[in-house]
């Protein structure tokens, strides 16, 4: 058995030991004497030297090729642009009273995956935020950089928000559009998106004058978010430009308030009012109802929504018979005063009876308008050709979108002269077989107005009366201005038209509403279209009541008290004096109305 060498006892013998291990050379060593195969080691050499070219290339890649893409990518670590919000230009009426503007208020965002907040602060926010917290969860467990929780709240409860010092719970200052008298202007106005966009009415048809343009400023942010330097050159907001309407808040408001008082009396389904500054073409009020506030559209309807008076067109029915009858008097086939034979109080044309509310016998030109004569109108219609009648409803707009900067406005439906019948020219003498918007028939009462002249609309401001398109002679326009004035006296289809202080003239309209290919036999609409004063016409007022169920359905006594109440309000405001003796003891609820033909 071979015995193990003791170790040295003393100092000496460990130097000595240590001594002879240091003498070894490792070139002795078995494993270093062994030969490597020549492919390994150039194998080797070639790894090292790829390895090398990889690097050199790679650094050559950033340093010189993609240098660009290499400090864009860096920048975006460290350098943003803000976005500075231009304020949206303000809506104002003729008078310079706010119809909207921009307010500054706080939106609520937050950063997910650097929220902590406990499961009571989660509850809690998730009631301020009126949300439901399992939404609030989804919203803030995703773990991204950004989130909105809710946009555009008010000061107060961003204040309650604050106060329960969540961590990753931010605002950021936005801008809401205000609607200072809501839903009386809503369709005249109209609103924006979340994005401070333009979506209906005035918004939508100035959205390129309203919005203004942006600005920017580039900052460096930390990795907190926090704003630490500014990088470059600001570029300013530029605010949008302020749009001032013809359209007078006050105005708009009555003809709001008593258009929906009318709708709620007569059980109807909408109603609308149009009035028009007849010297300048401006629109003074463009009243719907059902209406919509324009700051709360959570529960908005498409039957709030529609703007009726530009986008509903129905059949105008009698508020034709004065441009036929002032046509057959320029061409001096009749005068106010020549007789026509209206008895037994129906014509037939072409195997088709047209009829009269009543038998009258024989009546005037000025009576045929007075009492509504279907028949009277007819037999004066039939003496023209087909382009006669097409050229006028033409010249006053019918069958033509109406030339105004906004949105919605409708052609309405006037066919081509050439297809006529015999029984449609004479059914469109009183206003069927085509159609038209209320506004285009306010419109087309400019025509006896003015004069004869056809007056070019606007919603916007103007300072000076326009020239507009002669259609009829003065002569003939201001005879016309007589008749219709007799349509609100005693005897006539609408004396509830009276307005105190001012004589007025108009038209009413009856007519049953079309539903399919016929007629609802207990639907109807009923309209009154009217200047004021008769003497030296100011304004131009349309009415228009959508199916009245309360047992009385004609336009004059369903739309006429409403352009009696608008006329008075409208023209005391516009500051015209009185030009008839003020009576207030009349009640022209008591003077009985001729049954309209219809």
């Amino acid at each position: 058995m071979t015995k193990r060498p003791k170790a040295p006892k003393d100092g000496g013998d460990r130097r000595r030991a240590a001594a002879s291990v240091r003498s070894l050379s490792y070139a002795q060593s078995p494993l270093l004497a062994a030969k490597t195969p020549p492919g390994r080691s150039k194998f080797i050499v070639a790894l090292v030297g790829l390895g090398f070219c990889m690097l050199v290339g790679r650094a050559v890649y950033i340093q010189a090729i993609g240098t660009e893409f290499y400090l864009s990518e860096g920048e975006k670590r460290y350098a943003h642009t803000l976005e500075l919000r231009a304020s949206r230009g303000r809506i104002l009426d003729r008078n310079g009273l706010l119809l909207a503007t921009s307010v500054s208020v706080p939106s609520i965002w937050a950063i997910p995956r650097d929220v902590k907040a406990t499961p009571d602060q989660r509850r809690e926010l998730a009631r301020l935020l009126e949300m439901p917290p399992s939404e609030l969860d989804k919203k803030l467990d995703d773990g991204s950089r950004f989130a909105w929780l809710k946009r555009q709240v008010d000061d107060e409860l961003w204040k309650k928000i604050r106060a329960l010092k969540i961590e990753g719970v931010y605002e950021v200052n936005e801008y809401r559009r205000k609607y200072p008298e809501g839903e009386a202007a809503a369709h005249l106005v109209g609103f924006t998106n979340l994005e401070d966009v333009g979506q209906e009415g005035i918004e939508l048809a100035f959205e390129s004058e309203l919005k203004g343009r942006n600005g920017s400023r580039e900052v460096v942010k930390d990795r907190l978010g926090r704003v630490v330097e500014d990088m470059g050159q600001q570029v300013d907001a530029a605010n949008g430009q302020d749009i001032q309407l013809s359209v007078d808040s006050k105005v708009q408001f009555f003809a709001y308030q008593r258009i929906r008082d009318a709708v709620a009396e007569h059980k109807a389904k909408a109603g609308s009012v149009v009035v028009l500054d007849a010297q300048t073409g401006e629109v003074l009020a463009l009243a719907n109802y059902p209406s919509f506030d324009p700051a709360d559209r959570r529960r908005l309807t498409g039957a709030q929504l529609r703007n009726r008076a530009l986008t509903d067109t129905f059949e105008p029915g009698s508020t034709m018979k004065p441009l036929v009858v002032s046509w057959a008097l320029q061409t001096k086939r009749v005068t106010p005063d020549t007789p026509i034979n209206v008895a037994p109080g129906r014509i037939t044309i072409t195997g088709s009876t047209i009829s009269d509310s009543h038998a009258y016998g024989v009546l005037t030109v000025s009576e045929v308008i007075q009492k509504s004569s279907n028949v009277g109108t007819v037999k004066m219609a039939m003496q023209m050709d087909r382009k006669e009648m097409w050229d006028v409803f033409t010249a006053v707009g019918l069958g033509q979108k109406p030339q105004l900067r906004f949105p919605g406005a409708v052609t309405g439906r006037l066919r081509p002269w050439k297809t006529w019948r015999p029984i449609e020219q004479a059914t469109m003498s009183y206003g069927y077989g085509l159609s038209a918007s209320l506004f285009q028939l306010a419109r087309a009462y400019t025509v006896f107005a003015r004069d004869g002249d056809l007056a070019p609309v606007t919603m916007l401001k103007q300072e000076h009366a326009v020239q507009g398109t002669q259609v009829f002679t003065p002569e003939v326009a201001r005879t016309m201005r007589e008749m219709l004035h007799s349509v609100s006296l005693k005897g006539g289809t609408a004396p509830q038209a009276q307005a105190v202080g001012y004589s007025v003239g108009g038209k009413t309209g009856t007519a049953h509403k079309q539903e399919g290919r016929s007629y609802s036999g207990n639907k109807y609409r009923a309209w009154f279209v009217g200047i004021a004063p008769i003497s030296k016409p100011r304004i131009v007022v349309a009415v228009m009541v959508d199916e009245p169920s309360n047992g009385q359905y004609f336009g004059g006594t369903v739309a006429a008290p409403v352009f009696s109440q608008v006329v008075q309000n409208t023209l005391r405001m516009m500051n015209v004096p009185p030009d008839i003796e003020v009576q207030p003891q009349i009640v022209t609820r008591d003077i009985p109305a001729a049954q309209e033909s219809f």
